[in-house]
C-alpha cells in the first residue's frame, strides 16, 4: 500500500489549535523502484519477525515526505487475535529522545530555552545532582554536575559524563531529566510541550504522553499493542506493562508508525523546526579537540559508506522495541526513512554505552540494502 500523505489531510487530522502550516519544501516523486524495493523489504522484515519471535510488528518506509509503504505484521494481541495495523499504537521507548530534541530545539528557536545555560541554575537540578552521585553505578559515578559545566546540550547529546561534552556515554536516566528545564522555562508541563509543539502540528490523532499522572487515553489503550516476551519454545508469553515513569525526556510517548511518519514529515516540511535548526539535530556533537562524537541531539549518528544515517531505537526489555532509521540525503530524492515498532524486544541489537552500531541491526541492514546509494 503506498501512502501520499497531502497537507490537507495532514490538517484535517490535526485536532483544535494546531500551528499553520508552512509550505513544503519540493519532495522526492516515488518511483515503481521505491514500490519494489518497499515490497522486497517487506518480505524480509516479516521473515526477521518471525526469527525473532515478535508477535507483532508495524513498519513505514518514506522516501523524502512520501510514505512509500506502510504495513502491519502479525498481531498486536495475541489472545484477541488483533492484528497490527499501521495505526497500531505502541509503547515507542527511547524514540521518545529524538521528539523530546525537537521540543527542546523548538523552545530555543523560539528564544525561551538556553540549551547552555548550567543545569544549576534551574529549580531541582542541585537536589538530583547530589541524589544521582550517592546512587553511582554506570550512569552516574562520574557525572559531572557539582558546578556549572554541566549544560542542558550535554543531557541531549549525551555528553555529560566525565568532563562535560568530552566524549560520548548513552546516558538515558540523565537524558530524561532534560524535560526539567524546558517545562520551567515555558511554564507548561513537559507533555504538554509534546502535545502542542509535536502532536498537533503534526496530525498525530493516535499517539500521546503517558507518565504516572498522565493515564493513556481510552481510545488509544483499547488498541495499544500489548506487549510479549517469548519462551524457551519461541511461544508468545504476556508480559506486564512498563512501570510507570515520570514526565521525563527519555521515554513515554505511545506512538504509531503512521503517526512516527506524519512527525518525520513535518519535521522534514519545516511545520516542527526551521531547517538551520533541524540540521542541528543531526550535526555530530564535537569534543573540545575536534573529534566528532556518534551522537547529534537525540539523534544517534553514522555512515554507510558515503550516506550520512541518524536513527534511534528503543527497548523495554521483554515488552517493546523500535527502530527509526533515517538516510539524511542532501536532496529529497536521497532521503528515506525507515520505522518498526514492535510488541516484543525483538528490535535490539547489543551496543555498549560508548558506541553506536546501527550496522549490527538485520533490519537496518535490510533496509539499507533495499534503498543503496544512487
Amino acid at each position: 500500500m503506498r501512502w501520499r500523505i497531502s497537507h490537507a489531510a495532514l490538517a484535517a487530522a490535526c485536532l483544535s489549535g494546531c500551528a499553520t502550516m508552512r509550505a513544503a519544501e519540493p519532495g522526492a516523486r516515488p518511483t515503481s523502484r521505491d514500490a519494489a524495493a518497499a515490497e522486497a523489504l517487506a518480505t524480509r522484515v516479516e521473515s526477521l519477525r518471525r526469527a525473532r519471535h515478535i508477535p507483532g510488528l508495524a513498519m513505514a518506509v518514506l522516501h523524502d515526505t512520501t510514505v512509500v509503504l506502510a504495513r502491519g505484521f502479525g498481531l498486536a494481541d495475541v489472545e484477541r487475535g488483533m492484528a497490527v495495523t499501521p495505526e497500531t499504537p505502541f509503547n515507542i521507548a527511547s524514540v521518545s529522545k529524538p521528539v523530546a530534541a525537537v521540543v527542546a530545539l523548538r523552545l530555543a528557536q523560539d528564544g525561551v530555552l538556553d540549551l547552555d545555560r548550567p543545569l544549576r541554575r534551574y529549580r531541582g537540578f542541585a537536589e538530583f545532582c547530589d541524589a544521582v552521585r550517592g546512587e553511582g553505578g554506570i550512569f552516574f559515578r562520574d557525572f559531572a554536575c557539582q558546578d556549572d559545566r554541566l549544560a542542558l546540550r550535554h543531557l541531549l547529546s549525551m555528553t555529560a559524563n566525565g568532563e562535560p561534552g568530552t566524549r560520548f556515554w548513552y546516558n538515558p536516566p540523565a537524558y530524561s531529566w532534560a524535560s526539567r528545564p524546558m517545562a520551567e522555562v515555558a511554564g507548561r508541563p513537559f507533555s504538554t510541550l509534546v502535545d502542542s509543539l509535536i502532536f498537533r502540528p503534526a496530525g498525530m490523532a493516535h499517539s500521546a504522553r503517558i507518565h504516572r499522572a498522565l493515564p493513556l487515553r481510552p481510545e488509544l489503550a483499547a488498541v495499544l499493542a500489548t506487549p510479549y516476551h517469548a519462551d524457551s519454545a519461541g511461544r508468545p508469553v504476556r508480559s506486564d506493562p512498563p512501570a510507570p515513569q515520570g514526565d521525563g525526556a527519555a521515554g513515554g510517548v505511545i506512538a504509531s508508525a503512521m503517526d512516527l511518519a506524519r512527525f518525520d514529515i513535518a519535521l522534514t516540511d519545516g511545520r516542527l523546526l526551521a531547517p538551520e535548526w533541524r540540521a542541528r539535530l543531526w550535526t555530530a556533537t564535537r569534543t573540545p579537540a575536534g573529534v566528532a562524537l556518534p551522537y547529534g541531539l537525540g539523534w544517534f549518528l553514522g555512515h554507510d559508506g558515503e550516506r550520512r544515517l541518524a536513527w534511534h531505537t528503543g527497548v523495554w526489555e521483554n515488552q517493546y522495541s523500535a527502530l527509526y532509521l533515517k538516510v539524511l540525503g542532501d536532496t529529497p530524492a536521497e532521503r528515506y526513512t525507515l520505522v518498526l515498532l514492535a510488541n516484543g524486544d525483538g528490535l535490539r541489537w547489543e551496543s555498549r554505552l560508548d558506541e553506536a552500531a546501527i550496522e549490527r541491526s538485520p533490519f537496518a541492514t535490510a533496509f539499507l540494502q533495499a534503498f543503496p546509494a544512487r
